[in-house]
């Protein structure tokens, strides 16, 4: 197969819980156990940084891979989703894995991944750790893809734990409270393993402290740390609370050995698009009128975003906005500005809300807009109603920003 044919089959053939939601989100780790094996573990050759959380684990995921690669170490980087292209989820110092690895890698192992019928994520891991395993990285940081426990990545042990933060999303399967969230990412607590915590909540640093006390790991909390806070070229107002975990978790590392300056830690952060590759955090995609998209898209993300907005000047607010039909509307409303206009679109994948029924939940509270066949045609419209002192705005949704950038 080419590599589209490839990555095709991969979308089409197994569950991808991004595209499809529930059906297919795994209960426990014995298919990723089993493909390790088949693997030859791959994961027990390279070290590795965890990084988990309801907010921020991709920001925080991407500034410690560039600090780590101004500090002349070779950084595998595992994120998930990618916004335009498969391969945007595997990359060795910012650079993606080859489409030939891809393609060979399915090929190779394509009757066991069938066999055992593997969930795209699983097989995505696998592929993950099998390239930086045969191009030797120094050390990777890996990024949770759903709550942490059980999820496919929980099979490594690494250097250092990281929780950005909790917040009540993917409730469905990780639980209805904090309590119960934090229970689940600080699964990936491993027995004498370090773990920095982002942010420090009532209802979840018990949670944090009795799993960090059980497992003897030495327990962190980012936010305890008066600190200057170093520039950085991902401009949300959000992500000095990434960078302080960022801080706390490179502190941990020079600990254990590994040599980090001070000015790689503020090239690091000054240069993490460049260096990683990382796009919709608060990214600008023109001027007159100026157009934002974000990625943020559960409450306590667009809570961030919109506080990021609100430092905004100017005259007319236009809202592109699409989200996913497992979203609970009725509770992110009351953060969105109702002064916008709102241009209701669904994003191109299955797991995409209908912009007719989105339209009906704003429009029974009061706000205004129009619904419009596609991301684009509501980009569009956008672009044509609005005057060069005005502001358009691009979310809700991973894969509506994906169909703009």
């Amino acid at each position: 197969m080419t590599y589209q044919e490839t990555v095709q089959w991969m979308f089409t053939q197994l569950p991808m819980y991004q595209r499809q939601g529930e059906s297919a989100f795994k209960k426990d780790l014995t298919n990723t156990l089993k493909l390790a094996e088949h693997l030859n573990h791959p994961e027990r050759h390279f070290k590795t940084i965890h990084v988990a959380g309801t907010n921020g684990k991709g920001s925080t995921s991407h500034m410690l891979a560039s600090v780590l690669q101004e500090a002349g170490y070779k950084v595998g980087l595992y994120t998930s989703p990618h916004l335009k292209d498969f391969r945007e989820r595997i990359r060795i110092n910012g650079i993606e894995v080859s489409e030939d690895f891809v393609t060979e890698f399915i090929a190779l192992n394509k009757t066991f991944f069938t066999t055992q019928n593997l969930s795209f994520f699983e097989m995505t891991v696998g592929m993950a750790f099998d390239n930086f395993n045969k191009q030797q990285v120094d050390i990777a940081v890996i990024e949770v893809g759903l709550g942490g426990r059980i999820d496919s990545t929980n099979i490594i042990t690494p250097e250092v734990s990281v929780i950005t933060n909790i917040g009540l999303d993917h409730t469905q399967f990780l639980g209805t409270t904090l309590e119960e969230i934090a229970s689940e990412k600080g699964g990936i607590i491993k027995p004498g393993v370090p773990v920095v915590i982002g942010e420090t909540h009532r209802e979840t640093e018990a949670v944090f402290r009795k799993i960090a006390k059980g497992k003897s790991s030495n327990i962190l909390f980012a936010d305890q740390a008066i600190r200057q806070i170093p520039i950085s070229d991902l401009k949300g107002i959000y992500q000095a609370k990434n960078i302080k975990t960022v801080l706390q978790t490179v502190d941990v590392l020079r600990e254990l050995g590994y040599t980090i300056t001070e000015d790689s830690v503020k090239q690091g952060l000054l240069f993490v698009t460049k260096n990683t590759g990382l796009k919709g955090r608060w990214q600008v995609l023109r001027e007159h009128p100026k157009v934002v998209c974000d990625t943020g898209h559960n409450k306590e993300g667009l809570l961030e975003v919109m506080k990021q907005l609100q430092n905004e000047d100017y005259n007319g607010l236009h809202m592109v906005f699409g989200v996913v039909n497992d979203k609970d509307v009725p509770s992110i409303l009351p953060l969105l500005p109702k002064e916008a206009i709102y241009y209701f679109c669904k994003p191109d994948v299955p797991r995409g809300m209908d912009s007719e029924v989105l339209k009906t939940y704003f429009l029974e509270e009061g706000f205004n807009g129009s619904s419009y066949n596609s991301v684009n045609e509501a980009y569009k419209a956008a672009l044509k109603d609005a005057k060069k002192d005005d502001f358009i705005y691009i979310g809700g949704s991973t894969f509506v920003v994906a169909e703009i950038i």
